[in-house]
């Protein structure tokens, strides 16, 4: 979809989007997941243009699709992404080394206590391949608030918050945006937890899915995969549905509803 495909989405005479009726909670949700049906096998990029309200997003995950932007440090034009492959970490395939199992042992956890410090870290400008704008910061501080985004926070022995990863709780799905360090192996530490999380729920996380959206080096080390984009939408179809794990189910959260994928690429 080009931009201007983006662009145009069902309104109400106002030009603002709406709901379509068909299970998508915005009315650009349509439009991405036509997008998505047309990408070829092995484009990670779907889409560009729409926008960052909560509607936009839990459509957008629900279909398989995160935003990143296109422009320099992550600015517009807004760009939608379902890479192919994509990295997924098997809640039964955590690979814990020695040097993890210690800084585990060393390093506390806490859960959604400090979402937009977290944000904050994983935003730093001194970062290399900073993509966390301003805008991305509120439109997930929004999710947060919602009941559909958190964070998982690392501290040292005085409370200091050493490193953390947030992301979006959809049901069943955790998809991961970002994460950082400022200690040896805090992040690792963040996504053992994390994994612990979604075990915990009397099934192992039977059916959860673990979404961290590409392998990389580092993330291989803990045991991310890829999958192809049709394992994933079919594995994403199952997760959305289930209830979210208990200790990442925020009070009042609504049921995810989110449109069931089909296959694709």
């Amino acid at each position: 979809m080009s931009g201007d495909d983006a662009a145009r989405a069902p309104g109400d005479g106002t030009g603002r989007p709406v709901g379509d009726g068909a299970g998508h909670r915005s009315g650009w949700g349509a439009g991405l997941a036509a997008a998505l049906a047309r990408v070829p096998a092995g484009e990670d990029l779907v889409a560009t243009g729409a926008d960052l309200q909560p509607a936009t997003l839990l459509d957008a995950y629900g279909l398989g699709l995160f935003p990143m932007g296109l422009g320099g440090g992550g600015r517009r034009p807004l760009g939608w992404w379902s890479p192919d492959p994509r990295g997924v970490l098997p809640l039964d395939g955590l690979h814990v080394s020695r040097s993890l199992r210690r800084s585990r042992a060393r390093l506390s956890v806490t859960v959604g206590t400090a979402f937009d410090e977290v944000v904050e870290g994983c935003a730093d400008p001194s970062r290399s391949g900073r993509w966390i704008t301003r805008e991305v910061r509120g439109a997930y501080a929004r999710l947060h608030a919602l009941g559909h985004a958190t964070s998982v926070e690392v501290r040292d022995d005085d409370g200091a918050l050493v490193g953390g990863l947030y992301g979006v709780v959809l049901g069943g799905l955790f998809a991961g945006e970002s994460m950082f360090s400022r200690r040896t192996d805090a992040s690792k530490v963040a996504v053992a937890a994390l994994v612990d999380l979604l075990r915990d729920d009397g099934a192992d996380g039977r059916g959860r899915l673990l979404d961290v959206q590409w392998r990389t080096d580092h993330l291989g080390t803990l045991g991310v995969v890829e999958v192809p984009r049709g394992e994933y939408l079919e594995r994403l179809a199952d997760a959305v549905v289930l209830p979210p794990p208990p200790a990442l189910a925020a009070p009042g959260r609504p049921p995810a509803h989110a449109p069931r994928t089909s296959p694709v690429g």
